[in-house]
């Protein structure tokens, strides 16, 4: 399986992607979608770079699935917004490839790759350039999207096996039907 991850910013939004077979983790690529050639007061010009290379990257590489960062609140309540609408042309962008779209949180990305929720970007970098076998750490955006990618990789495989458990135990295991009891 082939997967896309997105660390989304309106200045530089990271990509990673990576091939996943069993347990191998192979790198395929990462890098950045930058917009800061363009002003700062040139809201939908910067959106429209960010689409335009996420379907960009998506064309290139043929994800099976993304996985995209959710936006913490920042103290700064523009900021936020602004991180949200850089979010939103990312899945946009996404969606309209056809690809289903996963969201983890910072926290958990750094809890699946590192071990350690907190950790910081450095340390992040250099759990990515293990898992992936990479030369060199990736820059610190890349290393998140990768990450993220990673994450999903870990998750999507707890969840097949949740839903082949599910299928093992049939329809009638105790689920919750809806309605009203009589």
């Amino acid at each position: 399986m082939r997967i896309l991850g997105i660390d989304p910013g309106l200045r530089t939004t990271g990509f990673g992607v990576i091939d996943v077979a069993g347990a191998d983790l192979t790198y395929v690529a990462s890098g950045t979608i930058s917009t800061m050639h363009l002003d700062k007061g040139q809201l939908p010009a910067r959106l429209k770079v960010l689409f335009d290379g996420i379907r960009e990257v998506v064309a290139r590489y043929q994800p099976e699935c993304a996985s995209v960062e959710i936006v913490f609140v920042n103290v700064n309540p523009q900021s936020t917004l602004l991180l949200g609408q850089a979010r939103g042309a990312c899945i946009t962008a996404l969606v309209s490839g056809d690809l289903p779209v996963a969201e983890y949180t910072a926290l958990q990305m750094k809890q699946a790759v590192v071990g350690y929720g907190r950790a910081d970007k450095s340390q992040v970098q250099e759990m990515v350039r293990r898992l992936l076998a990479l030369p060199g750490l990736p820059g610190p955006d890349a290393a998140d999207a990768l990450g993220l990618a990673i994450t999903h990789a870990h998750a999507a495989k707890a969840l097949a096996r949740l839903a082949q458990a599910d299928g093992v135990m049939g329809a009638g295991s105790g689920k919750y039907k809806a309605g009203r009891s009589r």
